[in-house]
């Protein structure tokens, strides 16, 4: 996949559609990281998929497209919606699993505080009843 960047000012038609091609090719990447559940390389994708965005945005300002290039730009804008969509439902998947994790962890933290810390691992008076090596 290569990257192609267009530049402000040029606002060729050529260079929108090459754009959403370019965003395409991007999301694309942040979908496969989703899929990897590589957050972190998603984070870093998703800050230039926004800055391209903007980029996109001011070349394709006042810019009008002929039938074929909105066509195209169509197209590419709705695979993008799609590949959004499932980075996005993975997102939620992700975010529903730490939740998950963070309450667990707070319902052990309360139990250890309601139970002074050793929630289950001693026995109350075990050691004077017991010597170390006794079954």
């Amino acid at each position: 996949m290569t990257e192609r960047r267009f530049e402000e000012g040029n606002g060729a038609h050529a260079d929108i559609i090459s754009g959403y091609e370019a965003l395409l090719e991007r999301s694309s990447r942040m979908l496969a990281f989703a899929c990897e559940e590589d957050w972190s390389r998603l984070l870093e994708e998703e800050a230039s998929y926004v800055i391209e965005v903007e980029r996109l945005s001011r070349i394709e300002a006042g810019q009008a497209l002929n039938a074929v290039q909105s066509e195209r730009k169509a197209m590419l804008l709705e695979r993008i919606l799609e590949g959004d969509l499932e980075i996005r439902r993975r997102l939620n998947k992700r975010r529903d699993e730490l939740g998950a994790l963070l309450n667990a962890s707070q319902r052990k933290r309360s139990v250890d505080s309601a139970y002074g810390g050793a929630a289950g691992s001693q026995v109350l008076g075990g050691s004077s009843r017991f010597k170390k090596g006794d079954a």
